[in-house]
């Protein structure tokens, strides 16, 4: 629990870093990825925050070690109310009050999600056959990528016709990036298999057994593409709406899938497993909606604009 809560302080305060340094950059284009990593090598405080970003990496690590996927997705969600807190006082930036119920609410399903854990009995799985994460990854990362694409074409299309893109595209390029970094996520866990106590007292084993394994590739391609993904997302968007969305969704679909491809038990006891499974479906129904609230206001503002 120490390593999720300082994974959470380290994530928001990179995200915080990360978003005050791209207020200062020149627009920043995923088709261009050398102008864009020339940019952002050469801003001090970009490259604070992603220092900041690896040591959370780093610290699920250590959390995957020691919980099932789905407590550990739990207790990484708590770190919206501290990424609010920072944006709030570091970047200046408000939420709806729309946007504030809605992440109440999600804070509601993380509570049920927690009420459902069970350390004695709730099982922790180490390993998983690789050709169902390949899979799984595929059809993910093909879904986030499309996604991200099909939003940064109705971005520019605003753009030539308005002065801003919409509030929606905030939801959307955070399910985007959200799924990129839950595959991420998989690729933590596979790397955290590898490091058991009995390779841990043998460096070298641990190291062989590493980088003979597809999770480390697997973690720098997803890492490195969530990382570029992210920036774009970020400096077009309000980092109050983009992180907790891609938080959101990165951390339902590491406990859903995650949970599922490690082999990790649903709770057997009727209430724990019904507290477990609506917790997850209330969290993907307030998304939803708050995506649909958007885009009908989006749509309303636009017929008022004039001809």
């Amino acid at each position: 629990m120490a390593a999720a809560l300082l994974a959470n302080v380290l994530y928001s305060a990179g995200f915080v870093l990360q978003k005050r340094a791209l207020a200062g950059l020149p627009s920043l284009n995923v088709r261009r990825p050398a102008h864009l990593l020339r940019h952002l090598l050469g801003s001090p405080l970009w490259i604070g925050g992603s220092l900041a970003l690896a040591g959370g990496f780093a610290a699920q690590l250590i959390v995957y070690r020691t919980l099932p996927m789905a407590a550990a997705q739990a207790l990484f969600v708590s770190g919206l109310v501290l990424l609010l807190l920072f944006s709030n006082r570091y970047l200046g930036e408000r939420t709806s009050a729309r946007e504030r119920y809605a992440l109440a609410t999600v804070l509601v399903a993380l509570l049920m999600v927690v009420a459902s854990l069970r350390q004695s009995t709730d099982s922790v799985g180490h390993s998983s056959p690789f050709a169902l994460i390949a899979l799984l990854s595929g059809v993910s990362l093909a879904a986030g990528l499309g996604l991200y694409t099909a939003t940064e074409r109705r971005t520019a299309h605003r753009r030539r016709h308005r002065h801003r893109a919409p509030t929606s595209n905030g939801v959307e390029y955070g399910v985007a990036v959200g799924f990129v970094y839950g595959v991420s996520s998989l690729a933590i866990k596979g790397v955290s298999a590898h490091l058991t106590t009995a390779t841990l007292r043998d460096p070298s084993a641990a190291a062989v057994a590493l980088l003979t394994s597809p999770y480390p590739y697997l973690l720098l391609i997803t890492g490195a593409t969530g990382l570029l993904l992210s920036q774009t997302a970020l400096q077009r968007c309000r980092a109050s709406l983009i992180v907790p969305v891609c938080t959101t969704t990165s951390c339902l679909y590491t406990a859903v899938v995650g949970t599922f491809a490690f082999g990790e038990s649903l709770p057997d006891d009727p209430l724990r497993l019904t507290l477990r499974l609506a917790g997850a479906v209330l969290a993907v129904a307030v998304l939803l909606t708050l995506t649909t609230h958007q885009q009908t206001a989006d749509t309303q503002e636009l017929s008022h604009e004039p001809r």
